[in-house]
């Protein structure tokens, strides 16, 4: 059994604040000791579970935050940008299950660092109407090819989301959610138990089944109407309101190609204070 592992890292053990997650601070470089602490004790309870290969694709900004020299010896690590289906690349390379792991609330929603793709000029993403984190729209992308989300972790209400769009997975909660920039954390001696624990016992339902491909529709509402024009001038996204763009694709994977791409006009629209 072949498990990948999607790791963000504002749902990192510890990670409550900006430059916690934001290359080249001094916090960045402690939460990243954390970071790969996390996926070593996933990766520990994978292997225990029965898995015989885990690759863990970076997830995170400029995907180079885990520390390779500290990985666990039996992982594979995918790291670098501009992978063709981003957090989820390896989703389509023949594994058994995904773990998303540190993965954080959506845009417009409570929860430590909450946001979709962009840091803060998306306010809302909805898939096929219904509002949707990163979480949500990478599990509709695990199931185009048949396969389980096995384990998801974050903050409590990471972990509240995934019970919606990935029921059968097993959930930890690193932390508990006080505001967008504080939680009640939990030391990583604990975490990493956890996180084992669950890892192992997701094990269970690891197993591809048959994909189900079938046509999504993507709205995303920014926070300034200049991204939405900006957005709107990819030939298959038309704005539909002031602040909100929306685009329909013939199945998941063309779907999250064409919001990375939405994201990728917007944010670089961005100007200045002003946004």
């Amino acid at each position: 059994m072949r498990i990948l592992i999607s790791a963000d890292m504002e749902g990192a053990t510890g990670v409550t604040w900006t430059d916690d997650v934001v290359p080249g601070t001094e916090p960045w470089q402690r939460f990243r000791r954390l970071f790969t602490g996390d996926v070593n004790a996933v990766v520990a309870g994978l292997f225990a579970g029965g898995a015989d290969g885990v690759l863990v694709n970076e997830a995170h900004s400029a995907q180079r935050n885990l520390l390779l020299e500290d990985l666990d010896e039996r992982a594979r690590m995918l790291t670098g940008r501009h992978k063709p289906l981003s957090m989820m690349q390896g989703i389509d390379s023949g594994v058994d299950g995904v773990v998303f792991l540190g993965y954080h609330a959506g845009a417009g929603c409570d929860g430590v660092l909450s946001h979709t793709y962009l840091p803060n000029q998306i306010t809302g993403v909805w898939l096929d109407g219904v509002r949707a984190s990163e979480g949500r729209l990478n599990a509709a992308l695990a199931a185009e090819h048949g396969v389980p989300v096995l384990l998801v972790s974050g903050d409590d209400l990471t972990c509240e989301d995934a019970r919606e769009y990935a029921p059968a997975a097993e959930t930890v909660a690193v932390k508990e959610a006080v505001s967008r920039y504080a939680a009640i954390c939990d030391p990583p001696s604990a975490t990493a138990r956890w996180l084992a624990e669950a890892a192992e016992k997701s094990m269970r339902g690891a197993g591809r089944a048959p994909g189900a491909r079938a046509s999504h529709r993507i709205e995303v509402e920014f926070d300034a109407s200049h991204l939405a024009q900006a957005a709107a001038v990819i030939p298959t996204v038309e704005q539909v309101d002031v602040r909100r763009v929306g685009f329909d694709a013939p199945d998941m994977t063309g779907a999250m190609q064409a919001f990375k791409v939405v994201t990728a006009i917007a944010d670089g629209a961005v100007q200045g204070k002003y946004g």
